[in-house]
């Protein structure tokens, strides 16, 4: 892939925005390759790691040059958009591990994750208003989830950034690290406490916290005794009470 670099580890894909020339602009053919990872752990669920590296961008924002070209017909299609929904609806835990800027686009991919870590020189941004279009690719609802509706609405409307502090402090993202050598083993961090849990658990886990508030308590109800079913459930709380004797 021509715009990524993928690396597959057991449990997880790390999956590296390779466009530096660009600044990690997100095109259309970016899209595609992104495409080819989302099908590849819809087949094979694992944890992702998605970062733009530690070279102090994650991806400054939709290609401009392509995005002047595009018209109506190109809006509808949800270019960017069916992209993130799908990386948002993946069925493992996914994690952003963000260095310098996030911005439009960027910034909607990181919000497509279910979680953020960053570093302090992190930026986030949504400056699409001031180039006469919307933030179309999921920041519209996904922001106002993360951190408000009110709060939401100001980065909206104005296009002003958010640095890594106040990205930490309204909820944005779950951690900030002080160098960006501490990035990857943070994000790889949080990773290998999510694979700590049993596989199935962390899937239904995921399904029901993303699903809408109409679907609860059945959906719950549903999971939980699809886990009660589960070899692996017997397993570990044998091993825990085990433990617990021995102690």
């Amino acid at each position: 892939m021509s715009g990524l670099r993928i690396e597959e580890l057991p449990d997880r894909l790390v999956v590296t925005l390779d466009r530096p020339e660009k600044r990690n602009a997100i095109d259309a053919e970016l899209i595609a390759e992104l495409h080819g990872v989302c099908a590849e752990l819809e087949a094979r669920p694992r944890l992702l790691l998605l970062t733009g590296g530690t070279e102090g961008i994650f991806a400054g924002g939709a290609d401009i040059a392509q995005l002047r070209e595009r018209g109506r017909l190109d809006a509808l299609a949800a270019i960017n958009q069916a992209a993130f929904a799908r990386i948002r609806a993946l069925p493992m835990p996914t994690v952003a591990a963000v260095d310098g800027p996030a911005l439009g686009g960027g910034a909607e991919l990181a919000y497509a994750c279910d979680l953020r870590v960053c570093t302090a020189r992190a930026v986030f941004g949504q400056p699409e208003v001031r180039l006469g279009i919307l933030a179309g690719a999921g920041a519209t609802y996904r922001l106002p989830a993360l951190v408000g509706e009110a709060r939401a609405k100001e980065l909206l409307f104005t296009g002003r950034r958010v640095d890594a502090d106040e990205a930490l402090r309204i909820g944005l993202v779950n951690r900030v690290v002080a160098e960006p050598a501490e990035l990857l083993p943070t994000a790889h961090g949080l990773l290998d406490e999510m694979a700590k849990g049993s596989a199935l658990a962390l899937r239904l886990t995921k399904l029901a916290v993303d699903a809408p508030a109409a679907a609860h308590p059945q959906l719950d109800l549903l999971s939980q005794a699809v886990l009660f079913e589960d070899e692996e459930k017997h397993r570990r709380m044998t091993e825990f009470l085990e433990r617990r004797r021995s102690r």
